[in-house]
């Protein structure tokens, strides 16, 4: 059981419920390829059935971390930092996103945007999800926005969430893993016809890392 001084530390977002962090690749959207420290923090009610990181849901399963600790490791590996879940901003990400700037970090979030946005983000991927939509100040700050192709219904509701964004915002289409044999014809068929959108593809799968 935690605290009453830990958990007052969480609420404040100076200790993360930390899951996992790696360095690794970025396998997804417009950095695709290039190297990447990623902070997987616990803690998501969207609940979209095909997560294939369901394990990160519950918060309390993953430790109480001091944001000191997670941005130490992180600035002895990369100087390019991706905050993902979970949903990160379940939690305030300002005092984390201050150290890492601070440290020199430049610093991007992964994040379905149904909570209202915290933090200090060089880059800003927003992957609307059915169940909880995003708010709206993550429309307008998007830099890339990663649609899931789930079924054909989701190029629907791509197109609708492609109607909210901000017009620089880059679109991609990405087949949902279990679903790539059969959605990622469909997608490259789609973003020949509709060039505004990209094919993104969970490379790192294909690499068989992290």
């Amino acid at each position: 059981m935690l605290t009453k001084e830990i958990q007052i530390a969480v609420e404040k977002g100076t200790f993360l419920p930390l899951m996992e962090e790696f360095y690794t690749i970025q396998g997804e959207g417009y950095y695709t390829g290039t190297a990447a420290y990623f902070i997987r923090i616990g803690g998501c009610d969207v609940g979209c059935h095909w997560c294939d990181v369901k394990e990160s849901w519950n918060a309390a399963l993953h430790p109480p971390t001091a944001i000191e600790t997670i941005v130490d490791h992180a600035k002895a590996l990369a100087d390019t930092v991706v905050v993902t879940g979970g949903e990160p901003l379940t939690w305030d990400m300002n005092p984390l996103t201050d150290l890492l700037k601070t440290a020199g970090l430049r610093v991007h979030i992964e994040t379905s945007g149904c909570y209202d946005v915290t933090g200090t983000w060089d880059w800003f991927c927003l992957s609307p999800k059915k169940n909880k939509l995003p708010v709206a100040s993550a429309y307008e700050i998007a830099d890339e926005l990663k649609m899931i192709i789930y079924n054909k219904h989701d190029f629907i509701f791509a197109e609708e969430q492609a109607a909210k964004v901000n017009p620089n915002a880059r679109l991609y289409l990405q087949p949902e893993w279990s679903k790539k044999e059969e959605m990622t014809p469909l997608i490259v068929d789609y973003v020949m016809k509709h060039p505004k959108w990209k094919v993104s593809l969970q490379t790192h799968k294909y690499l068989n890392i992290p």
